[in-house]
């Protein structure tokens, strides 16, 4: 007796549907499962018959063959022992319901629970996209499975629960709980107030929060880099539903989504060491799963003591940079990740840290400065909007009463530039200013005659290449935004022209 069962495999972000077929036949008692299975399928045999056995029901002791198709296309991870198990039951005449409309998503254990599995939300949503009308996924996957709208999310403890409710028995409620609200920032994120002095750099993050502009503070240690960096999450913007569903896909299918947070509410903020590989920032293995740039997609990739990263390892920043995406290329085809991330970089102007501080002689030769700052590519360093030098802070700054914005106040200047860039882009697939390519800037930003001259000299004077250029145009439409200008003036222009001396040589 054959029996059909419907369930999903993902590729990247993207998946396909899978028919499970099952097909019990006379002949010596055995388990196959064909359809270039991966380890974890193949494993499925064994903790599918453990699993129908302590739930209550038979296993059949004849030729049961599992047909995952299509045929070419890999299968991996044990979201399949849900689909196998049902099949198994309805080929042996234990079960006889209508699977054409519902995907069964879900590893089983040897007792018959239905754990917490990986990558639920876009397989659900392929599901949602293929016209089923209901998806059984384990009961701790309910919630995130429900951020997909158009589909009826049945929430399964265990196997025999589920097989009740096919059978027409008890009947599985569909989950209807909503999901966390969106808007808070980070709760662990430094605030603005507390961080004295640097009232410059404070600037720079608000400016590069509202655009979502690349960063790069250089200063001695000790001066505040990475705390500054670390405040950064406080004054983003709340994500948009459409954002937090996509950074929430990605978490789900590297499996760092908590069975108690279906939703990524808040912007992600990622700060690798500086001993991370090449694939572990990029992604990678044998199957390709999403690395620290795309974790960091529509938040924050901190790379704090840029210089110490290996070259190859920053390097590869280059593209995903300009394109917003990463792709990942292995024999067996090649899966694309998003990557729209905001970059923040944190370095010492030499090995000492102390060139150009006033109180500490510097002992690095003129040498060792130039080796040191040679780490970071002129290609990499071209794509940074900003450059800010940190200095020390002084005693009576550190030690005094004043004390800046909270990071409430500067968040509120900044989803306002935010609108009015959503106004601005509305109807396209941009977000925020420094998503604007060539053609978008020279719509966007044109300058009057005086910020033209302003822009002709600092472009010679600065050496800008067309791609810093640009950003520089990018950044300062960023800046009139903030003081809620129509155009953009000299004192636009000035500032974001000043970001650009970077503070290095």
């Amino acid at each position: 007796m054959l029996t059909k069962a419907k369930t999903c495999a993902l590729v990247g972000l993207e998946g396909r549907i899978v028919e499970v077929e099952v097909d019990i036949s006379a002949g010596l008692p055995a388990f196959i499962v064909v359809g270039l299975p991966d380890t974890a399928v193949q494993e499925s045999r064994e903790r599918v018959r453990a699993a129908i056995r302590n739930s209550g029901f038979e296993f059949p002791m004849r030729r049961i063959t599992v047909s995952l198709a299509p045929a070419d296309l890999p299968k991996e991870g044990p979201a399949y022992d849900l689909p196998i198990a049902v099949g198994i039951l309805g080929s042996s005449g234990q079960l006889d319901a209508c699977l054409d409309d519902t995907a069964l998503l879900g590893e089983l254990s040897l007792e018959g629970q239905l754990r917490h599995t990986d990558g639920v939300l876009p397989m659900v949503g392929l599901a949602r996209d293929r016209g089923l009308h209901a998806v059984a996924v384990p009961e701790t996957n309910a919630a995130e499975a429900s951020l997909v709208g158009g589909v009826d999310v049945l929430g399964a403890a265990t196997l025999a629960q589920l097989v009740e409710h096919l059978r027409g028995g008890e009947p599985i409620v569909p989950w209807t709980e909503p999901p966390a609200a969106l808007g808070a920032p980070d709760e662990h994120a430094a605030d603005l107030v507390d961080i004295r002095g640097q009232e410059h750099a404070k600037r720079a993050l608000e400016v590069a929060a509202a655009g979502g502009h690349n960063l790069l503070m250089v200063g001695p240690p000790g001066s505040g880099k990475t705390l500054l960096a670390r405040a950064l999450p406080s004054i983003m913007p709340p994500l948009t539903p459409d954002e937090a569903l996509e950074t929430t896909k990605v978490y789900s299918v590297a499996g760092m989504l908590p069975s108690d947070t279906p939703l990524v509410t808040s912007r992600p903020f990622r700060a690798p060491h500086h001993t991370i590989s090449q694939a572990g920032l990029v992604g990678g293995g044998r199957i390709p799963r999403p690395g620290e740039i795309s974790l960091s997609h529509r938040g924050v990739l901190f790379l704090d003591e840029l210089p110490e990263f290996g070259r190859s390892v920053l390097e590869v920043l280059r593209q995903p940079i300009e394109d917003k995406v990463v792709t990942i290329s292995r024999a067996n085809g090649s899966v694309t990740y998003p990557a729209n991330f905001m970059m923040v970089g944190a370095m010492n102007p030499c090995f000492c840290g102390n060139l150009g501080d006033p109180r500490k002689m510097c002992s690095c030769t003129p040498s060792m400065v130039t080796r040191y700052q040679k780490r970071i590519s002129g290609p990499l360093l071209d794509r940074i909007d900003l450059y800010v030098d940190v200095p020390r802070v002084e005693y009576e700054k550190l030690t005094g009463e004043a004390t800046g914005e909270r990071s409430s106040t500067v968040r509120e200047r900044v989803v306002a530039a935010r609108l009015a860039q959503s106004r601005r882009f509305d109807g396209t697939a941009l977000s925020t200013n420094a998503d604007m390519g060539p053609a978008e800037v020279w719509e966007h930003c044109k300058l009057d005659e005086a910020s033209s001259g302003l822009a002709k000299a600092a472009m010679d004077r600065l050496h800008l290449s067309a791609r810093a250029f640009h950003r520089t145009l990018k950044l300062a439409r960023t800046i009139a935004d903030l003081a809620g200008e129509e155009a953009i003036g000299v004192s636009h222009l000035a500032e974001a022209v000043q970001y650009r001396q970077r503070g290095l040589d």
